[in-house]
């Protein structure tokens, strides 16, 4: 048990894991150096990106190995987490997801840090939480009174539900919040921050409350961009898509998907992606239709890229829904982007690896995820299964390391995962013994994604980990489990339903998450589900066939009554 107890400390540090880092020296708290020394005055602030700014943020920086020793050490200590669960991304981005403002939910997975009697979380969100949403994560808690857990939790709100500026804007811009926050931490031996993702804005946010962010320094960001991710795999050795980075506009494109033909002459689409985009919906497909009419010589060359630069606004097709082209390109333009070949097959693959890069250096494979896409051209993330599957473990697990490791090099300190395409080495033919699987690292993420929350769920529940050897996750009773999750149930009946009626439907058809086998169904980002008809769900089984059962029941139940009243209890 207590090793349990360690485990649940040291993930809560980061993201994922359950293994104690054994790489650090024994703990000393004067190493840590409290954090009365951390605090600028509110008042006297620094300037956003100004180099008293950074030096501030470095100083702040230094202390995640002396905080990593402690969780990973037997002593008992005060600690506060601060939630901060801001998506802060391009504000057109932004709108573009519907109940983004209800995303902020997903993190409250990290109220089972609770379970420590030691701590205390602040969480941060835009607009109130309902009760009933709160209540729902407490009571999950195993081993803690739910009203000794409540008294440890602060909740605070900007009372500000807009879309275009993200929460961590929205707390820089509330001085007397950030104090309370600070109230909060200035008694603990041990704070951090805990975002979603990390921006400027959020280093701007760690040097204003004065605590040491749990993240990348934002000058790691480029390399989790598409283009920063194709030039990594590139100098790692890891195979990724043939095509282009570091574009820049429609004349970069056009071009770039010439040489693509040309190179590669049996390419029959490319994949346009703007460097930042998000979930899938940064992408749009070229079909080369026309250009398959033209023989693939130098000669010839100036007159296929006029072709497809005239045929561009015609032809390229968005994922986002209802995108237009001019709206794509301006974005394109404003970020940069690539052009890779649209990998076919008449099967198919997602998998992908979830890993951390520790503050003592260490890379730590966490988990895999065998993701859901959506969309016509299946380019859109809806959701995802645990485990990867198994034929592919060891050769994602390789590739995450090999990446991982160039970036603890440089001195990242992040959760680091990468999303993989595979499709039969032939395209068009089943994938058997003599036609194997062939993998393509897509791209990397440097963020909690829509992986984080459903395996953390599922870590904190069972005290449970994920085995590198097996690629399974076992619990500490040598259970087995698996899990099938999305971010993504979406239907307008479903806006007939308060937060409540999801959890009451999931109770009264005894489907709801049972502690004693460790199976069942989790709601998450459930505050959305009555204006946007849209919530999330983990559902946890003992075999993949159970857990894929528990998803297609709620599904099934949740749709069925959604416009009746007879599951009330009376």
């Amino acid at each position: 048990m207590k090793n349990q107890k360690l485990s649940l400390r040291v993930a809560g540090l980061d993201n994922n894991s359950s293994e104690i880092d054994n790489t650090i020296n024994p703990f000393n708290f004067r190493d840590l150096n409290v954090l009365a020394d951390s605090y600028c005055p509110i008042s006297e602030l620094p300037e956003p990106g100004s180099e008293e700014e950074d030096v501030l943020f470095k100083h702040l920086y230094s202390k995640l190995k002396p905080i990593w020793q402690a969780l990973s050490s037997e002593t008992p200590f005060s600690e506060t987490v601060v939630v901060v669960p801001s998506m802060t991304l391009d504000a057109e981005e932004m709108l573009k997801i519907n109940g983004i403002e209800y995303y902020e939910e997903r993190l409250l997975f990290l109220l089972i840090q609770l379970c420590n009697p030691n701590t205390e979380v602040v969480y941060v969100t835009s607009q109130p939480l309902r009760q009933s949403i709160v209540d729902y994560y407490l009571q999950l808690l195993p081993g803690i009174p739910y009203s000794h857990a409540r008294r440890r939790l602060h909740m605070y709100d900007v009372n500000d539900a807009s879309r275009d500026v993200s929460l961590t804007q929205k707390v820089l811009d509330r001085p007397a919040l950030m104090q309370r926050i600070r109230n909060h931490a200035k008694h603990s031996q041990i704070a951090h921050l805990s975002v979603f993702n990390v921006t400027p804005a959020e280093k701007s946010l760690s040097v204003a409350l004065g605590l040491p962010l749990m993240g990348a320094d934002p000058s790691f960001l480029p390399y989790g961009t598409k283009s920063g991710s194709r030039k990594l795999f590139k100098q790692t050795g890891v195979l990724c898509p043939f095509g282009f980075e570091d574009l820049a506009n429609e004349d970069d494109i056009a071009e770039a998907i010439v040489e693509l033909y040309f190179q590669k002459p049996e390419t029959k689409r490319a994949v346009v992606k703007i460097n930042e985009g998000f979930s899938g919906e940064g992408n749009a497909i070229y079909k080369f239709g026309d250009l398959l009419n033209i023989e693939p010589t130098l000669s010839n060359r100036a007159k296929a890229i006029a072709l497809v630069k005239s045929d561009l606004p015609r032809s390229l097709k968005m994922q986002a829904p209802h995108l237009p082209y001019a709206d794509f390109m301006k974005k394109y333009i404003q970020m940069g982007g690539i052009v890779e070949e649209f990998l076919e097959g008449c099967e198919k693959s997602s998998p992908s690896v979830q890993t951390r890069i520790t503050p003592t250096g260490q890379v730590q494979i966490i988990s895999t995820h065998d993701q859901i896409m959506g969309g016509e051209d299946k380019q859109i993330f809806v959701g995802c299964k645990f485990p990867a599957p198994l034929e592919f473990h060891k050769d994602i697990h390789e590739g995450g390391l090999k990446v991982g490791q160039a970036l603890a090099d440089l001195g990242l300190v992040e959760r680091v995962s990468i999303d993989y395409m595979a499709v039969p080495t032939i395209p068009h033919l089943p994938v058997s013994s003599d036609n194997p699987w062939k993998l393509y690292a897509i791209e990397i993420n440097m963020r909690k994604g829509g992986t984080t929350h459903p395996f953390r769920t599922l870590q904190f529940l069972t005290g449970g980990h994920y085995n590198t050897e097996t690629g399974l996750f076992t619990t500490p009773r040598n259970s087995v489990k698996y899990y099938v999750a999305s971010d993504n149930w979406i239907c307008d009946n479903y806006r007939r339903l308060l937060p409540e009626d999801l959890i009451d439907i999931i109770t009264y058809s005894q489907l709801h998450f049972n502690s004693t086998t460790n199976t069942g169904v989790i709601f998450h980002m459930i505050g959305a589900v009555s204006q946007y008809g849209k919530f999330g769900i983990t559902c946890i089984g003992n075999t993949p066939e159970e857990a894929q059962h528990f998803y297609d029941e709620t599904l099934k139940i949740v749709q069925e009554v959604c416009l009746t009243t007879r599951w009330l209890v009376r």
